[in-house]
């Protein structure tokens, strides 16, 4: 692998435990509620429009989602959207925000032999009260060196984050299910990437494999992960 490395950082939804599916069931209740007003492939097309507009305001996580849900109802529904519609959605939201913490397979076998070898850092984005909850109910916060809730996850995140919790993206590994997000910057900031595919993976974290590069990596499932290190 070039430079030994010292520091792993893994993504947490969908990678440490389930996620995206919380989202994909409250689409369906989403498209069950204005099935008066358009077809589920069309609400979902101006749904995925309405987060990609508001990232930059309201930032990734499911707060912003919630507020995308009810402008979309607003747009689908040329501003007649039932008050009560409105309520459902709100009330899917806070559900959302307390779904209880279920690890992945091997995340916790998998963390327990890596981390008296390397330092382990957990990178996420999204809400910062929902991220540490989820961190809080999953038990691994002892872990892990660093914690690190992002807005967003680029180069330059991963520059600053190894060159502060180990030694330089370099000598760091970044372990993930969203090629867009744990991947993709971090091959570009000089690190490792390891790619494990999740069975829903949200359309904006799509982005196209780096299969040229001799540090892109993928796996399918977490402990594979001892088999790429020395």
């Amino acid at each position: 692998m070039g430079n030994p490395l010292t520091t792993i950082g893994f993504d947490a939804d969908d990678t440490l435990w389930h996620n995206e599916r919380f989202f994909a069931l409250t689409q369906v209740k989403f498209a069950e509620l204005l099935a008066d007003y358009t077809d589920r492939d069309s609400l979902m097309d101006r749904l995925l429009e309405a987060e990609r507009r508001n990232i930059p305001h309201y930032g990734f996580g499911i707060k912003g989602f919630t507020l995308s849900m009810i402008e979309t109802a607003i747009e689908v529904t040329e501003g007649r959207v039932p008050a009560d519609v409105i309520s459902e959605l709100l009330a899917a939201g806070r559900d959302m925000l307390a779904h209880p913490v279920e690890l992945l397979p091997d995340v916790r076998e998998t963390l327990e032999t890596l981390q008296d070898d390397y330092r382990l850092v957990l990178v996420t984005k999204g809400d910062l009260l929902d991220q540490e909850r989820k961190l809080a109910e999953s038990g691994l916060r002892d872990m892990f060196t660093a914690i690190e809730i992002v807005s967003d996850k680029t180069p330059q995140t991963y520059q600053r984050i190894f060159d502060t919790h180990g030694d330089g993206p370099a000598r760091g590994m970044m372990i993930g299910n969203s090629m867009k997000s744990d991947v993709v910057p971090m091959i570009h900031a000089g690190g490792h990437g390891v790619y494990i595919p999740h069975g829903v993976t949200w359309a904006l974290e799509h982005a196209p494999a780096p299969s040229d590069s001799p540090r892109f990596h993928q796996i399918t499932r977490l402990s594979e992960v001892a088999e790429l290190l020395p």
